[in-house]
């Protein structure tokens, strides 16, 4: 009888043991799974890279090929234009006319003067003939012969410089109409029929050329530096697309045949330009927008998924995992997207950076993250455990 009663106290108490270790350990437990719980989990992939064609960006100006500005050549007053504000006008076309009447007169003028002196210059040039014949037989004096000589040379100046003077009343007067020097445009009349114009009157109209058309950008200096490396040459005709400035890109492409032969000290860039065809006049001389320049051969460029990144006011940026798997934030400029939707990074990681793809909503830069590759799957219900078997089981773990 002593015996069972030492038996059943004995079990009593192993129960009563058994019950404060499984309490402990589902305390511990518990607390480990509230503090996995709290403890962010998240996917880690490593930035691999792949041969991609480079872009860049930047500001950009659209810039007539041609920009003439058409001026009065002579004075006089401004008789009549032969066309209207926003015509298209080709090389040679008349423009305005400037008074002629004058011009015209001192034409004839010159005319006149220079068929003089051919006309005396030839009685001249005959007289000589006869005079040299006579000298020859001793008819007449040598200082007769040179008399006639000199005569004749004095009016042979005289053509010559009657010729010259017709020459510049026909220039002068081929100036009363006032001609397009290239095919192009015409802007506003600034000066209208009637007035008084001289050389010194400005423009009367400009003319702005519109196919081709130019697109001037300045790229910085690392980027221009870059696009050498990976071209090999500087001199090599690069692609180019514009962007206007409301966000719609230009239906045709340019090509960049242009770069100075320096780097601006104040800005640290160097302009180049893009020529670009015009057939519909789309691009208008002064407009603003973006050029995007891409290199002529690719290069090796870390790209990343565009689910790990997030955005705030100072931009785009990833969580890159340090040497102690701590997540820290890493701001990034990309150039683009691939056709899997992978962004090609420019600056702000590198390839073998681990960053993360996934969980990135609760990660705080600092705190500690829990690495997982993939979902984890879930398990079917267990049977149910006895009391001894659950006792050992929980110390087995």
């Amino acid at each position: 009888m002593r015996k069972n009663i030492i038996i059943i106290i004995f079990i009593a108490m192993a129960l009563i043991v058994g019950r404060m270790v499984l309490s402990n350990i589902d305390k511990i437990k518990t607390a480990k799974q509230r503090a996995l719980a709290k403890t962010p989990a998240v996917t880690v992939e490593e930035v691999q890279t792949r041969e991609v064609t480079r872009q860049y960006e930047a500001t950009a100006r659209v810039a007539a090929k041609y920009r003439v500005e058409v001026l009065a050549r002579i004075n006089g007053y401004l008789t009549k234009s032969f066309f209207k504000e926003g015509d298209y006008v080709k090389a040679g076309q008349i423009l305005f006319e400037i008074e002629p009447q004058q011009y015209e007169y001192a034409a004839s003028q010159a005319k006149a003067n220079l068929d003089n002196a051919k006309s005396q210059y030839t009685y001249y040039e005959k007289q000589l003939a006869r005079y040299k014949q006579l000298v020859q037989q001793d008819y007449i004096a040598r200082s007769d012969y040179d008399n006639i000589l000199s005569q004749r040379d004095a009016y042979k100046a005289q053509v010559a410089s009657a010729e010259s003077a017709y020459r510049d009343a026909q220039r002068n007067l081929g100036y009363t109409r006032v001609k397009s020097p290239v095919d192009g445009r015409v802007g506003m009349i600034s000066v209208t029929e009637g007035n008084y114009v001289s050389m010194n009157s400005g423009p009367l109209t400009t003319i702005n050329s519109n196919d081709p058309m130019y697109i001037t950008f300045p790229i910085e200096s690392k980027n221009y530096a870059e696009l050498v490396r990976i071209d090999k040459s500087a001199n090599v005709n690069r692609d180019v697309e514009f962007i206007f400035s409301s966000g719609q890109k230009y239906k045709y492409k340019g090509v960049q045949d242009f770069h100075d032969n320096k780097i601006d000290e104040s800005t640290g860039t160097i302009t180049m330009r893009g020529t670009f065809p015009n057939p519909d006049d789309e691009l208008i001389h002064g407009d603003f927008g973006k050029i995007i320049i891409y290199s002529k051969e690719k290069d090796s460029t870390p790209v990343i998924p565009q689910t790990a990144t997030l955005e705030n006011q100072e931009g785009r940026y990833v969580f890159i995992l340090d040497e102690n798997n701590l997540p820290k934030m890493s701001y990034i400029k990309t150039m683009g997207q691939t056709d899997d939707d992978k962004w090609i990074i420019q600056s702000g990681v590198k390839a073998g950076d681990r960053i993360l793809t996934s969980g990135l909503q609760k990660v705080v830069p600092g705190n500690p993250v829990r690495i997982v590759q993939a979902p984890v799957k879930e398990t079917q219900p267990q049977k149910k455990e006895g009391l001894f078997s659950k006792i050992f089981n929980k110390f087995k773990k």
